[in-house]
Formats: structure tokens, C-alpha cells, sequence
């Protein structure tokens, strides 16, 4: 019973923990590290200056961030339970990382279908109050785009591997892609939330004549600045611990509480069947 208590209070901190960690422990020596893999049907195993760093990744996934001291990087995809990343299937890449930063970095098929990686830098820059910013990268195997928000285009002709961004009010966006210059989605509609303060980035990878194109969404906090400059990319998560914890704290010690009646309502029951008996 107290191993159970005890573990139950412990699960509590690492809730509590999971909640006010933010979402890039970027630092003035490291940088933040995101993976997508972009290749249509085609499982890896992803290989870090020659270690096994993600085992068995699949189309669609994205991993991380992984907080990295900056510097360069050699990665090379194999195919899946390769003895080492001696054959490559992609790569090496050398990835140059610099502090502060966070980059995601892709493996997808360029506009000839071949496939190709690409280091994407991500804008974590605040957003003004009631903000947040939408990213879309082209990473498919088809030609320019137009991206409609509302079935009207708001971003026109982007090729791979280019991407677009924009600083647009929180709320909920319809979003399609369709060939340039026409307004019949080949993708899509789907909605995607932005976020106050929060970098939204979706990728269209895929394939259009494999017909296997595919939205993959990646999501970044990035804090805003609140009215009178005030950034509130960090302050936010104070008030998040100091709301959060207590609470978990709270709901920690009644359901231990909880378990504690439960021992002594079972201790009392063995008895009362032990005395009958």
C-alpha cells in the first residue's frame, strides 16, 4: 500500500512536471532539433553522427525536439534494422545547428519524386497579443500550390522545397491546397487550429502521382507579446506552475487519500470476515 501511495505522488509531480516544461528548452548553447519523415512508404532507421538515434521511423512521423549543443550534425537514413549507417539510403546530411535556434529537418521527395532532406529554420520570434503564426511547406512530389484558407488562396505558387508564412489572429482555419492558380482542392479541406502564441507549421508531403499526399501538422510555443511590449513567451509558463502545481499537489494527496481509505476499508472487511468465520 505505501509503495502504491508513493508511486501515486510521484506520478502527480511527473504531471506536473509534463505541463510547465516549454515546448523548446532552447538555451544560449543549444538548439532545438525536430524530425519529419516525408518519404512515402519507405520505413528508416535515422542515424546521428553514426549512433542509431530513431529505430523503425515512419512515413508521417515527426519526432523530437531534441535539445542539441550547437555545432554540426551527420545524419543518414538506412533502411529499417541495418547493422550500421555504412549504406545509407539518404545521406549523410551534415546539419549546421546554431544556438538559440530551432530547426526542424525533413526527409521528403522533391518535385521530380526523388528523394532529397532539407533543414528548415523555424520562426519562434513572439507574436503580438491574440496571434499566432501559420508556416506551410511544400515538401511533395508536385507541382507549385496555391493554399486556400476559406477556399480563398492565401499564399499563391509555392514550389518545393519553399515555404510561407504568416502572423494570423488564433482561431480555427479551413485549410486546402490546390494546383496554382486554380481553386479545386487536391488536398483537403482540413481544419487547423492556430494558437495564441503558437508557431503552427504544416507540411504538405507526399506523393501526387503515387496519390499519397499528406498533411503532417507540427506545433511550437512560442509565447507573445502582451499589450505594452511585455513578452509573455516565458511568464506564461510561471503562472502555469504556480496554478498547476498546487493543484496537482492537491489532487495528489486526496488520491492518495483515496487509496489509504481503500487499504483500510479492505483491512476492516478481512477482520470482520475473519472474526464471523
Amino acid at each position: 500500500m505505501r509503495k502504491t501511495i508513493a508511486a501515486g505522488v510521484v506520478a502527480g509531480f511527473a504531471l506536473a512536471a509534463g505541463f510547465i516544461a516549454p515546448a523548446q528548452a532552447i538555451s544560449a548553447t543549444t538548439a532545438d532539433l525536430s524530425v519529419l519523415h516525408g518519404i512515402p512508404d519507405t520505413p528508416v532507421d535515422v542515424y546521428v553522427n553514426g549512433e542509431l538515434t530513431l529505430d523503425d521511423f515512419q512515413p508521417g512521423d515527426l519526432a523530437g525536439p531534441l535539445d542539441l549543443p550547437a555545432g554540426d550534425y551527420e545524419v543518414a537514413l538506412t533502411a529499417t534494422d541495418a547493422a550500421d549507417a555504412s549504406a545509407p539510403i539518404l545521406g549523410p546530411i551534415t546539419l549546421t545547428l546554431a544556438a538559440g535556434s530551432s530547426y526542424t529537418a525533413v526527409a521528403f521527395l522533391d518535385e521530380a519524386g526523388d528523394p532529397t532532406a532539407k533543414l528548415f529554420t523555424n520562426d519562434i520570434s513572439t507574436t503580438a497579443a491574440g496571434e499566432g503564426r501559420l508556416t506551410v511547406r511544400h515538401v511533395a512530389a508536385a507541382p507549385a500550390v496555391d493554399i486556400l484558407a476559406g477556399g480563398a488562396p492565401v499564399v499563391e505558387d509555392l514550389v518545393n522545397p519553399n515555404e510561407a508564412t504568416l502572423n494570423i489572429p488564433a482561431g480555427t482555419v479551413s485549410a486546402s491546397v490546390a494546383l496554382a492558380g486554380t481553386t479545386e482542392p487536391v488536398l483537403g479541406p482540413a481544419d487547423v487550429a492556430v494558437q495564441d502564441g503558437v508557431l503552427t507549421i504544416v507540411y504538405a508531403w507526399g506523393s501526387a502521382e503515387g496519390e499519397s499526399l499528406a498533411l503532417a501538422v507540427q506545433n511550437i510555443t512560442v509565447g507573445h507579446t502582451a499589450p505594452g511590449g511585455v513578452n509573455s513567451g516565458t511568464a506564461g509558463y510561471a503562472a502555469q506552475r504556480d496554478a498547476i502545481v498546487p493543484a496537482l499537489w492537491i489532487l495528489g494527496i486526496a488520491f492518495s487519500a483515496a487509496l489509504a481509505s481503500l487499504g483500510v476499508v479492505t483491512a476492516r472487511r478481512a477482520r470482520a470476515a475473519s472474526v464471523e468465520s
